[in-house]
């Protein structure tokens, strides 16, 4: 697919396909057994899995994957609005309408007067605004079942938005370094697993400090890491069965020894 292509759409082209797929949806809810069960809690899941397809779409940068996902998530938000007005409890003119004004009110150096100078600036803004619509701690809006290592990050890059950080981001590998240390002194102390949990948990919490302070989203990097070890292990195992073997069978300096190989492809 051209991505040209999306700049000869008009307006109205556009506004006439978010209806008709709002028509769409009036008609599956209507006639559709399945489509007509569904609630909200039934749908919660397909949602996030969507989300992570959208996610390696974007890993893989395959376009064409990445707008095919896009148009997915926009059907679930379709569905939930659909749903809300099966309620009697909002729209998708509700959802709408919020962003819209979520977007004006947070942005008063684009739809105000207010100045900035930088996007570091417009991030401490966000945090400022967030907090007059009500919220009791910046860190209020971090959603609970976000994966761990993105829940670090944007639990770190809020603190950041009202100043709590380091003054100079090389500081962060002492912490590092005092955490490391900390894991070999619990694990030298013989300590108990909750002990060591809790010093590995503050490991990892700092190197994902690291990262953001390095402009590394961790969770991308490390979603590189294991697919980069997935093709190496299966080289691997590809060559163990080319030559007869199991990896059981062989030994480290033999799988090393093809892991090397791998690592030069």
């Amino acid at each position: 697919m051209n991505s040209k292509l999306t700049d000869m759409h008009t307006e109205k082209e556009k506004l006439e396909a978010f209806r008709h797929l709002l028509e769409i949806m009036e008609e599956l809810r209507a006639n559709c057994p399945w489509d007509r069960e569904q609630t909200m809690e039934s749908l919660r899941n397909l949602t996030i899995e969507e989300t992570y397809e959208l996610a390696d779409a974007i890993l893989d940068k395959n376009l064409d994957e990445v707008r095919k996902e896009l148009g997915d998530l926009i059907l679930h938000i379709v569905f939930y609005a659909k749903i809300g007005s099966e309620k009697g409890v909002f729209d998708i003119a509700d959802v709408l309408k919020g962003i819209n004004s979520k977007l004006i009110f947070r942005h008063p150096h684009v739809f105000g007067d207010r100045k900035v100078k930088d996007a570091e600036e417009v991030i401490e803004n966000w945090e400022e605004l967030k907090m007059k619509e009500g919220n009791r701690s910046v860190l209020a809006g971090v959603p609970n079942s976000l994966p761990a290592m993105i829940k670090s990050h944007r639990i770190q890059d809020k603190a950041r938005a009202v100043g709590f950080d380091w003054d100079q981001r090389e500081q962060v590998w002492d912490k590092v370094i005092e955490e490391i240390n900390e894991v070999k002194q619990a694990l030298i102390n013989g300590n108990q697993k909750e002990r060591m949990e809790e010093e590995i948990g503050d490991l990892l919490f700092s190197v994902v400090n690291a990262a953001r302070l390095y402009d590394i989203e961790p969770e991308t990097a490390l979603e590189k890491t294991n697919r980069k070890f997935i093709k190496r292990f299966q080289y691997l195992e590809s060559k163990a069965n080319e030559m007869g073997r199991s990896l059981k069978e062989m030994s480290l300096d033999e799988m090393e020894s093809i892991w090397q190989e791998a690592k030069s492809m």
